[in-house]
């Protein structure tokens, strides 16, 4: 007789077979595109052309059309940029170390998170040619061979670490998606009616023929590409976090910046796949898949980094005020009460108030709570990245350097045309590949789900239904 845990609640609800997890997850790649999902593509491409408007007319008439002066050299776009890389790591941390823990929830957003992270760096990388001002020259940044002229990068800056690093991180991201991708892209080949889709799926699924060898050598290249991509979490945003540290500007010069970049992170990257998640499982359907137990399990991931980002402000106002530097105090005592304070109060708020009602656990349960709080979380992290970039550039030392920033329409146009670019990518994955990993989540079902065979479990569907694990997930 088969007991089932009562500690463990199903991970897949709704008794699903191999067959129906198929069904479900392919029926919105092979049908046609449904009206809210045309509706949402025309809007996204809207913004994305009203950006690149904004974006072509930067490049052409140069930065000087942006709200920069002397003073306040670095503003939105590098704001834009550090909050991008960021939003990029939930998609890594979920792939590779929950993978390494042997989380099994992750087997529902796992795919999802890791196309935000590619969208999102190549969001932030559009800030890094933005902000050159002549993208045609981008690859200065690089180290060439003398044969194209004088021209050495200087190893010694942080924005040279961020191109490796990024670049990288990128590099990784893309294999590790593609590769977890190939099993469901032979499913959706041999499925295919038409022979254009069944042989552009044939050629991306690589030959993949299900053998025992082929998916020992997946999981063995999984497990790989796992220990190679846990660092990565670590490292790229704890390199971008040096773009500041390593500099001597009040409220930079700080060693708390790698760790609490990097929780900082992990905190907006999970509240960003929590909206897209939401949004996803409503409108493909996908419930049983992406259940109150993912939710839940992610919202603990965001209150446990928000309580370590709030302890990380804390530290920084006690180490500015311990270090006797009236420079540094000056400088947190400006964020707190000088011209942008709304910034920081608008920080505060978002980023250590409003995760800590997910104690709650009717909250922490809640679509509709956990939805409003990662919206409100994501504001508040470019609220952060904006605080440590303006108010402390704004005023210096030399108080007749002093000057504010205010965003002109080709700032915002050019933050706009990120998110243009980022849901087109999105909607364009979510409708042509499969948004949930099927081969994992079969891996899940016979374990966890609560339709078992009645010859193995000896339980009827009646007893199923009503056994607490059941009501418990149905809440």
């Amino acid at each position: 007789m088969h007991v089932t845990s009562p500690v463990r609640t199903p991970l897949v609800t709704g008794g699903k077979t191999y067959a129906d997890v198929t069904e479900d997850i392919c029926k919105q790649v092979e049908g046609k595109p449904t009206k809210e999902w045309k509706v949402a593509f025309v809007i996204s491409l809207a913004v994305l052309a009203y950006g690149t408007v904004c974006l072509f007319w930067t490049w052409w008439e140069g930065l000087g059309v942006w709200g920069l002066n002397k003073t306040v050299g670095w503003a939105w776009d590098i704001t834009n940029f550090v909050w991008w890389v960021g939003i990029g790591h939930a998609g890594t941390l979920i792939s590779a170390i929950l993978l390494l823990f042997r989380q099994k929830w992750r087997t529902s957003i796992n795919r999802a998170a890791e196309a935000m992270t590619i969208f999102a760096v190549l969001c932030a990388a559009s800030f890094i040619l933005m902000h050159m001002g002549r993208p045609w020259l981008a690859y200065w940044a690089l180290p060439l061979p003398n044969t194209f002229g004088s021209l050495w990068v200087n190893f010694n800056s942080p924005l040279v670490w961020d191109v490796f690093a990024i670049s990288t991180y990128f590099s990784v991201s893309c294999l590790f998606w593609y590769v977890g991708l190939v099993p469901d892209l032979a499913t959706i080949r041999d499925r295919a009616q038409n022979k254009v889709s069944k042989y552009i799926y044939g050629v991306l699924s690589l030959g993949w023929n299900g053998s025992a060898r082929t998916w020992s050598r997946y999981e063995y290249i999984s497990l790989i590409l796992a220990g190679l991509s846990t660092p990565l979490v670590l490292s790229v945003h704890t390199i971008v976090s040096m773009d500041f540290a390593t500099s001597v500007i009040p409220g930079w010069h700080t060693t708390i910046f790698p760790p609490y970049f990097v929780a900082g992170a992990i905190f907006s990257g999970f509240a960003m796949v929590q909206n897209l998640m939401l949004v996803t499982r409503v409108v493909y359907k996908l419930e049983d898949y992406i259940t109150f137990e993912h939710i839940e399990s992610m919202n603990k991931i965001i209150t446990l980094t928000g309580s370590i980002v709030g302890v990380a402000y804390l530290t920084e106002f006690f180490i500015a005020w311990y270090s006797g530097v009236e420079y540094e105090s000056y400088a947190f005592y400006n964020r707190m009460a000088g011209p942008y304070w709304w910034a920081y109060w608008a920080m505060m708020t978002c980023n250590v108030i409003s995760p800590q009602l997910f104690w709650s656990r009717k909250i922490r349960r809640s679509v509709k709570w956990t939805f409003f709080i990662s919206v409100i979380v994501n504001i508040g992290m470019w609220f952060e990245r904006f605080v440590i970039i303006v108010t402390s550039l704004h005023r210096d030392y030399v108080p007749s350097s002093w000057a504010m920033f205010s965003p002109t329409m080709f700032d915002i146009g050019d933050y706009i045309f990120s998110f243009g670019f980022f849901f087109t990518c999105f909607f364009l994955f979510s409708k042509y590949l499969p948004v949930i990993n099927m081969a994992e989540v079969k891996g899940v079902i016979k374990s966890t789900s609560e339709k078992l065979p009645l010859k193995v479990s000896g339980v009827s569907k009646a007893e199923r239904l009503a056994s607490p694990a059941y009501k418990k997930d149905a809440e």
